[in-house]
């Protein structure tokens, strides 16, 4: 790479950080570029893209500043978030545990070691091992999409919730019928609860509330905790190790990786169920496409 090549990425590595750049046209414009050559240019320079490259480096230091002291309001308004709700949420699926909890480290996971290092500065380590692309936008978009139907849900009347529409219909036969909205979502959160009670070795879940409000609770305190897991299991290269489910009646054997396919599989299955049901109730869900969602995350403009 010449001195000329490293004097760019420099330059959009100073528009994605500016304090006041927070939408790609911003960032862009400060590079002297337009938004499509930007984010092409840092793409092939860092491999990462300007808007999910500001987020993750904002999140780095909320995490180091919560970890001086700061307020979570504090840290939210100053990592450009319009509400501490989100913030939390955000900083949760990326840590794995809440801004109220303190982080071991303030960096997360990232394809070319460029990290945040106090006060404003960029720390790039020479080697470092990011989850495969492909298994994170998979379990990325699986968590949002879930997470934007059980919202969509809370327009639905609990009668019409509740209702059975697909009669004697199920998705995995061991698990039962699953015909009304509320059973489908339920399962979409259950699953992923169950499945880390044996990854991780602890009781299975207790029954609990199944309300769209509830559900989205629950779901917020899975979704960062299944997201770390399999982050985990991927850093280790533990694909192929087995756990035994004590869970089970009699106990069985899992691989790893045959775990995690199952929980998406029938995870699009679900989601693609539950937008049906609620289409039905005339509520209009979207088409889940994980294009549409990957373009949003990345900010890029269509």
């Amino acid at each position: 790479m010449t001195s000329a090549n490293r004097d760019r990425l420099r330059e959009l590595l100073d528009a994605v950080l500016d304090e006041g750049n927070h939408s790609l046209t911003q960032m862009a414009d400060d590079a002297y570029a337009s938004p499509f050559h930007f984010s092409r240019q840092l793409a092939a320079g860092a491999g990462e893209a300007p808007v999910a490259m500001r987020r993750r480096v904002m999140l780095e230091r909320a995490a180091w500043q919560l970890r001086q002291g700061s307020t979570v309001t504090d840290a939210a308004w100053a990592a450009g978030y319009s509400s501490v709700e989100g913030f939390s949420r955000a900083f949760a699926r990326a840590f794995g545990h809440p801004p109220s909890t303190p982080s071991a480290s303030h960096w997360l996971p990232a394809p070319n070691g460029i990290h945040f290092h106090p006060p404003m500065s960029l720390w790039v380590r020479a080697e470092e091992s990011a989850m495969n692309p492909l298994t994170e936008q998979l379990i990325g978009h699986d968590l949002d999409e879930t997470r934007e139907l059980l919202d969509l849900a809370k327009q639905v009347h609990d009668e019409q919730y509740r209702r059975t529409i697909l009669a004697d219909h199920t998705v995995a036969e061991w698990e039962g019928p699953e015909g009304s909205l509320c059973e489908v979502l339920t399962r979409l959160v259950f699953a992923k609860e169950v499945w880390l009670a044996a990854i991780e070795g602890t009781d299975f879940p207790a029954p609990a509330p199944d309300d769209p409000a509830s559900l989205i609770e629950r779901h917020d305190a899975v979704a960062p905790r299944w997201l770390a897991v399999v982050r985990d299991i991927d850093s280790r290269g533990a694909w192929e190790d087995r756990i035994v489910d004590a869970l089970c009646e009699p106990p069985e054997s899992f691989v790893v990786g045959g775990i995690v396919a199952h929980i998406l599989t029938f995870a699009a299955a679900r989601r693609h169920l539950a937008r049906h049901l609620l289409a039905v109730a005339g509520v209009t869900p979207g088409d889940g496409d994980p294009i549409t969602w990957a373009r949003r995350v990345r900010g890029e403009e269509t």
